[in-house]
């Protein structure tokens, strides 16, 4: 076929395009009618063009056929963890994240039947301890072992370290010289409100802070391999979530270059916490469907999704399987594993993508210029300003502006929820003395679903 499709059309340029949407807006403004600002600043038009490029974008090295399907197990109990692992493994989970409590489970039990070369395994470890991390480092196929240790993270999320910043930080030392990996949570950013502009800077500071610590401690030859991962929630701003993930990849290749270490990183993505809603539960299926597509095109590694029922519910079966198969649809009857790069070239994701990285490397810079993450944190800078960006989305959410459906639109005032809850849905407080002010997760529905409660 020599003769290409469309050679007889004549190109249309983006100026034309433009001059014909405003004959045919009679005389109302374009830029007022058409163009609308997201929290994050950017600008978003009716429509893109390739004459806003430059040069063709780069092909992101993202590989979407191999993205893994995971079983989230919370290790209570050693023996039923091990069997909901071996069950979920049986049911189509492709890799399994064991959130351990403490360091008297023991990873024989834990692992029993379970095969760490062809199925990868998680550890997001709720403590600090050294050796328990040599005797995960022994398990065989150390490739398809990830140890998720944040100190940082930890601090954050609790407002204290786990010792103190010395005993943590030589723990910590110890732990990446036995694995050569380390994790960031920047989950804890998007499900306390944090626009997606400063989930990536805060992300790019926080994993900054380690990789100044660790640049003289770190042979050269183990920089290479070096493997970051990134906790990361996903909402359900569907073009804008694709565009995060690739900025996340974008961002830190360009920091992993300045340190000369390994520029992939490893994401593990879940649905965010903080748009789910107590009623009317069945739209988290919806919400968690559409946040893990955005996960898959954006190029994570690994999706951990969202039961449905997460947020009231203890764990359970029927919940946790449909979570499971929301993902095996996906992959095996939606095809979102048959293309590689599927987000790149398109005209507005790339542009997306461009806006979110270049506004949050310039936040990154604003906060290394001012001492760095952690300094900022002991300021309660960051959380000042993640509250800032929480009580704008909230306001919109009680104008109605941000919408969840079957909360603030269309409810159903016949839904009744107060026999149902098995776990407390809202904000915890409990006074305590920390080192800093703690950054704590809020869903956007918790006023209003207490309200409702109260009137039932």
């Amino acid at each position: 076929m020599t003769k290409r499709l469309f050679d007889d059309f004549n190109p249309v340029s983006a100026k034309q395009w433009k001059q014909k949407i405003q004959v045919d807006l009679k005389g109302a403004d374009y830029n007022d009618t058409l163009i609308w600002n997201s929290n994050e600043g950017v600008s978003v038009k009716p429509f893109y063009h390739s004459d806003e490029f430059s040069e063709l974008p780069e092909t992101s090295n993202t590989k979407a056929t191999q993205w893994k399907i995971c079983q989230s197990i919370f290790v209570a109990d050693v023996k039923k963890s091990n069997l909901k692992a071996v069950n979920a493994i049986k049911r189509g989970a492709e890799s399994i994240k064991f959130i351990i409590p403490n360091d008297v489970v023991s990873i024989e039990d834990l692992l029993k039947n379970i095969n760490p070369t062809s199925t990868p395994l998680y550890f997001d470890l709720l403590f600090l301890n050294n050796e328990y991390v040599k005797q995960l480092c022994a398990i065989s196929a150390k490739t398809g072992i990830h140890i998720q240790t944040d100190i940082i993270g930890n601090l954050a999320r609790n407002g204290n370290w786990f010792s103190n910043l010395k005993d943590d930080h030589k723990h910590f030392e110890s732990i990446v010289k036995s694995t050569n990996t380390f994790s960031v949570d920047a989950s804890l950013y998007q499900n306390s409100g944090a626009n997606m502009v400063q989930q990536l800077a805060y992300s790019l500071a926080h994993v900054n802070e380690y990789l100044n610590h660790l640049d003289n401690i770190i042979e050269s030859k183990k920089k290479q391999s070096l493997q970051v991962n990134f906790q990361v929630s996903v909402n359900t701003n569907y073009f804008f979530e694709i565009a995060k993930l690739r900025a996340l990849r974008i961002l830190w290749n360009t920091l992993a270059s300045e340190y000369n270490i390994n520029p992939d990183c490893h994401i593990v993505a879940s649905p965010s916490t903080r748009n789910k809603t107590l009623y009317d539960y069945n739209t988290n299926m919806l919400r968690t469907t559409t946040e893990c597509m955005s996960a898959i095109l954006g190029g994570a590694n690994t999706i951990c999704n969202l039961p449905y029922d997460a947020i009231y519910h203890k764990d359970n079966e029927f919940g946790e399987r449909i979570a499971r198969n929301q993902l095996l649809v996906l992959k095996h009857e939606s095809y979102f594993d048959k293309v590689n790069n599927p987000a790149d070239g398109a005209y507005y994701i790339e542009s997306l993508t461009n806006q979110l990285a270049e506004k949050s490397l310039e936040l990154f810079k604003d906060i290394e210029a001012s001492g760095g993450f952690l300094k900022q944190l002991k300021e309660g800078t960051i959380q000042r300003k993640i509250k800032e960006s929480a009580t704008k989305e909230q306001e919109q959410f009680d104008a109605g502006e941000e919408i969840l459906l079957g909360s603030n639109k269309h409810p159903n005032s016949n839904d009744k929820m107060k026999h149902e809850l098995e776990l407390y849905p809202f904000v915890k407080i409990n006074s305590r003395k920390t080192l800093i002010e703690p950054i704590i997760e809020k869903r956007l529905a918790e006023a209003l679903e207490q309200n409702r409660l109260k009137t039932e």
